[in-house]
């Protein structure tokens, strides 16, 4: 099976019609890791039918929650991007989102500036912490969604996480199986910053192994103004713990 044909088949099982734009965008985003991956340290997997399952559908096994199902015109932040998963592959098979991607490393936005410009997709890219941005009123309890996977404990996520988050909206966080143990930790914190749990669910990463859960909590109040602390307090402080 060559790449093209397991991205159309995992696109398949994640009930996405697999155009050609679709792919010729992830072939894009195969070839610029990949490239830029020698420069910059983007990811630690490099086989390109693995950056597919690993990267690529497991960043898209969360579209089908009912939460990013339905995006029409919905803004979506995606924090803590790194090489921006999740956020640019939910872009690629959901193009109406409103897609804002946020990292703390210069050279990481300076790689997602050109990625998406080659790929001809609209979104916008920050450099900045997320403790500092959260605060700023430009992104604070701005956005229907917030999304992230693999940046850290739900403790300590969700105080990054939520402050961007409006009311009525969600946080959708992609995790392994020690999520169980995770929420148990975060149940404070997550009430704390305005959240309220809602569910989790379990679901498979097509041609993989990996065990994974959609970790959805809804923003039911404002988050206090104290909120996100400064850089460094969170995770060496975790809230509610």
């Amino acid at each position: 099976m060559d790449n093209t044909e397991l991205l159309k088949s995992g696109l398949d099982f994640y009930n996405i019609e697999p155009n050609n734009e679709i792919i010729e965008r992830f072939n894009i985003y195969t070839r610029m890791l990949i490239e830029w991956n020698q420069k910059i340290n983007l990811t630690a997997i490099t086989d390109e039918k693995e950056i597919i399952i690993k990267h690529y559908f497991d960043s898209i096994s969360c579209v089908n929650t009912g939460i990013i199902s339905d995006t029409q015109d919905k803004s979506i932040v995606d924090v803590g991007t790194g090489a921006g998963f999740p956020g640019i592959p939910i872009k690629i098979v959901k193009p109406s989102i409103r897609l804002t991607l946020i990292d703390s490393l210069k050279k990481r936005t300076l790689f997602l500036e050109e990625l998406t410009h080659e790929m001809g997709i609209d979104c916008e890219i920050i450099h900045g912490r997320a403790e500092d941005l959260g605060k700023n009123k430009d992104y604070r309890e701005k956005y229907h969604i917030a999304v992230s996977r693999a940046v850290a404990g739900m403790a300590v996520l969700s105080e990054y996480i939520l402050p961007f988050v409006k009311i009525g909206g969600n946080m959708v966080c992609l995790k392994g199986p020690a999520v169980f143990d995770e929420l148990k930790d975060a149940e404070a914190a997550i009430n704390i910053l305005g959240g309220k749990f809602v569910e989790t669910l379990p679901t498979d990463v097509y041609k993989s192994s990996l065990t994974r859960y959609i970790v959805i909590v809804e923003k039911t109040s404002n988050c206090p103004t104290k909120y996100p602390r400064k850089a460094g307090t969170v995770e060496k402080k975790p809230l509610g713990l």
